[in-house]
């Protein structure tokens, strides 16, 4: 129990930025995690399997219910809904409980649980985190199917008639496209993360949010007052009247500075001393398109083209591919849009793939890998972004690159798409820039000789990070020694723009590194040519750039290169960014 004003903090992942404070609303879904196995007698499976069926079948109806009603500003995101209406049926969740019902002769809700416990398992032994997030969509279709299995009453969110802050177990895309921003201020939950569904909706919605809590849901009481500053991806409950005060405070600065930011978000990147930098956004969903441009962004320069191939029992076909990606590159031209080529791990994310098991898919069959293994997969996606490239400004990237030879084959197979396109008499372009992705050292070392292949590179600082450090993120043991702006990293981010001045070829970074204002000084000063990043991100980014000066940006470059210790960095980071707090010796919130 939490004592009255005891401002117990909690630490966990900021889903949206933003400030609230108010009343705690629980929604729960008690009973959907506490199920008990038993066997089914043989004359009883047939009926055990029709309830099921049933629990499916409502479950859909639920869901296009919520998809009919989806307000106009969050039809974006219908992807998301229509992702999760496909799990229901997906081989990997319904055929799989379905087998387990009949083969070993058990309950509906242990089938279930057993199955779903597997496929979370498979995705989040994932090294990247987006598709590590795609774990949190098996849970949720799960939890919805045994909502209906077990009859426990839920929640309408839509219904609730108070200004409140939401607090569960964990929220799906539904319940938060039906949340009603005039009512509910911020939510919070034990599970999910950064890259979650949930957290993208959030995020469009300005709702602030907070991730990932572990067990915030058993520590809150209905009305208890708490405090969510999803900047710092913390949760303050039953804070003192100190707190409160400080707080209400932060919120309405906060609110003020985000809505000045916001309106400028249409005006350039352009430093003190005139020198402008583009800045793109990431995203995962074509849906997301309308958010970059909202936001600033003047084009897509990380477009991840693996959802299209999860939540699925079967490769996409071309028709749907091209159709995706024409999508975007008509809603966001003239600006560029580029297009990365599948990057995930094939036997691993996709069950309908499944070959050999690695011990570390890290360092295994992914990406580019995967893709000159299986020529019949790349060449659909190869055939689809030539088409697109015809109603756009259409850039490839192909990601993972670790030698010269994976790039000449990549484009060996581009030119024999182009090939078949052009002898079925099919639409299409090749008039686009080819470029590729810096994620591993080996890459940064053959950067000269990559240069002569391609036009652009695009440095992925997320894996580039955990490749030279040998650091696995997912691991906790080590994961707070995971930095960016390590010496290391920085020395082979000036490595790649050097190489890319040389031989004409343009520098990006797409990594989450390009996300954080903070370190605009650092990459304004090595000369970057783009930077791509979270759309929401945009404004901010663009903010810190428009008060630098590229010719001190540079001197700070320089002197940072110089450092050999992450806390020497920091250190100046700190000094350059934040002088006022340094000078005091620590940094205001």
């Amino acid at each position: 129990m939490v004592e009255k004003g005891s401002d117990t903090i909690l630490k966990g992942i900021s889903g949206s930025p933003g400030i609230c404070i108010g009343q705690a609303y629980l929604v729960d879904r008690e009973g959907v995690n506490v199920v008990e196995k038993y066997n089914v007698l043989p004359e009883g499976i047939r009926e055990e399997v029709n309830r099921f069926k049933s629990a499916v079948k409502k479950a859909e109806d639920e869901l296009t219910e919520v998809i009919e009603e989806l307000p106009e500003e969050l039809h974006h995101h219908l992807a998301i809904l229509e992702s999760h209406l496909a799990l229901f049926k997906d081989k990997m969740l319904y055929g799989r409980t379905l087998e387990a019902i009949e083969n070993e002769r058990i309950n509906a809700e242990w089938a279930l649980k057993k199955t779903t416990s597997r496929a979370r398992e498979m995705f989040r032994n994932i090294a990247d985190p987006y598709l590590q997030g795609r774990a949190d969509d098996i849970t949720q279709v799960s939890d919805r199917l045994m909502v209906n299995l077990v009859g426990v009453q839920e929640v309408n969110i839509a219904n609730i008639d108070k200004r409140v802050i939401l607090v569960a177990k964990d929220l799906t895309p539904a319940d938060t496209s039906r949340i009603q921003l005039e009512r509910i201020k911020g939510f919070v939950t034990d599970r999910g993360g950064k890259t979650s569904h949930t957290s993208i909706i959030a995020r469009t919605l300005e709702l602030p949010s907070v991730l990932g809590l572990g067990n915030v849901s058993a520590l809150i009481n209905n009305e208890d007052i708490i405090i969510v500053d999803g900047n710092e991806g913390i949760v303050i409950i039953d804070p003192s009247d100190e707190t409160l005060m400080e707080y209400e405070e932060r919120q309405i600065r906060d609110e003020t500075r985000r809505a000045n930011i916001k309106r400028r978000s249409k005006i350039p990147a352009t430093t003190l001393d005139g020198v402008t930098m583009k800045l793109m956004g990431n995203i995962e969903l074509a849906e997301e398109v309308v958010s970059v441009m909202d936001n600033g962004g003047e084009g897509i320069g990380l477009f991840r083209t693996e959802f299209q191939y999860l939540s699925r029992s079967h490769f996409p076909t071309e028709e749907e591919l091209y159709e995706q990606y024409r999508e975007v590159a008509e809603l966001i031209f003239p600006e560029p849009i580029v297009i990365r080529t599948l990057d995930i791990n094939g036997d691993k994310a996709l069950a309908y793939a499944r070959e050999n098991d690695e011990e570390n898919p890290a360092l295994g069959l992914r990406a580019i890998r995967f893709c000159l293994q299986r020529p019949d997969v790349f060449m659909t996606q190869l055939r689809a972004i030539l088409r697109a490239a015809a109603f756009g400004n259409v850039r490839v990237m192909f990601p993972m690159i670790s030698g010269v030879e994976e790039v000449l084959e990549a484009k060996k197979l581009l030119k024999e798409a182009a090939a078949q396109l052009e002898a079925e008499g099919l639409t299409f372009s090749e008039n686009f820039e080819v470029g590729i992705m810096i994620e591993v050292p080996s890459a940064v070392v053959m950067a000269d000789r990559l240069a002569k292949e391609v036009d652009f590179f695009s440095i992925g600082t997320n894996d580039l990070t955990q490749y030279t450090l040998a650091i696995d993120r997912g691991n906790r043991k080590v994961a707070h020694l995971y930095n960016s702006l390590h010496p290391a990293v920085l020395r082979m981010i000036r490595r790649v723009v050097d190489v890319g001045k040389k031989y004409d070829v343009k520098v990006c970074i797409c990594g989450e590194m390009a996300s954080e204002p903070a370190n605009m000084p650092i990459l304004l000063g090595l000369e970057l040519d783009e930077l791509s990043m979270t759309p929401q991100s945009l404004p901010g980014v663009k903010e810190m750039v428009r008060g630098l000066s590229f010719s001190e940006s540079r001197k700070f470059a320089d002197k940072v290169l110089m450092e050999t210790s992450q806390s020497g960095v920091n250190a100046l980071m700190e000094a350059f960014v934040y002088p006022e707090e340094s000078e005091n010796g620590k940094r205001s919130r």
